[in-house]
């Protein structure tokens, strides 16, 4: 079984032209997958939910969402709406915050037994840090690290890495002093696609942004190195159902 993770930097929140939504899609064999928004790091934020339904309600896809602050499934409704979706989706927000409500309520476990039966888990900033070891983060106020992720994606990631003042230098001190592993810097307009804790593809929307490789290298010195990425057009991913 493939245990697929998606990095995305945008997408419906951020996006006009939907491009990475319908590359993301483009992952899933189900001719209409269901996608699983998670809000939790908004404090299930109503206009952010409403966003993703208006995205999502035109694509070949059969989008839900799972709200935790207004939780009304039980725990055998609950582990049998997560384990019957294609696609988790994670919202942006405060990494910290997700993680302590996830482990509150038992989703934490339920999302690794989706992930071991197939499902593609995907999120954009907190949404993306979540899966990881460690993640770079503003969870806590100033930019810092928090090594205390789900761990199914080895090492560490930074989302916004060229768009937020002090993300990059932080980040690579980070990594540098090992107080975060090596990891992925993910600038906006990225969408990076790991297969069995390996990268398998790599796409962007915005032709200068990338992925980024960030490893120790001697004695707190760090190592950074882009990676080759395709560029998204209009016509890549599902063809139905895209806006506009």
């Amino acid at each position: 079984m493939e245990r697929r993770v998606a990095l995305l930097g945008g997408g419906f929140s951020t996006d006009d032209d939907g491009l990475l939504d319908d590359w993301m899609l483009g992952q899933v064999r189900a001719p209409r997958p269901r996608v699983c928004f998670v809000p939790t790091a908004s404090g299930d934020a109503p206009a952010y939910v409403d966003q993703f339904l208006a995205a999502y309600r035109s694509r070949a896809c059969e989008p839900g969402v799972l709200q935790l602050f207004r939780r009304d499934l039980d725990d055998d409704d609950l582990r049998t709406f997560l384990l019957s979706q294609d696609v988790v989706y994670v919202g942006g927000g405060n990494t910290a915050n997700l993680l302590a409500v996830w482990r509150a309520h038992g989703v934490d476990r339920l999302l690794r037994e989706a992930f071991d039966r197939g499902t593609l888990l995907c999120g954009i900033s907190a949404g993306a840090n979540c899966w990881a070891e460690g993640s770079h983060t503003d969870s806590f106020g100033p930019l810092t690290h928090l090594s205390d992720g789900l761990g199914l994606l080895p090492g560490s990631v930074c989302p916004h890495y060229d768009s937020e003042p002090g993300r990059r230098s932080s980040y690579r001190a980070a990594v540098a002093t090992r107080a975060l592993p090596a990891g992925w810097a993910v600038e906006d307009g990225v969408g990076a696609l790991f297969t069995n804790g390996r990268l398998t593809d790599t796409v962007t929307c915005t032709p200068r942004a990338r992925l980024y490789r960030v490893e120790p290298d001697g004695d707190e010195g760090v190592r950074e190195r882009a990676l080759p990425s395709r560029l998204l057009v209009p016509g890549d991913g599902p063809a139905e159902g895209r806006p506009g």
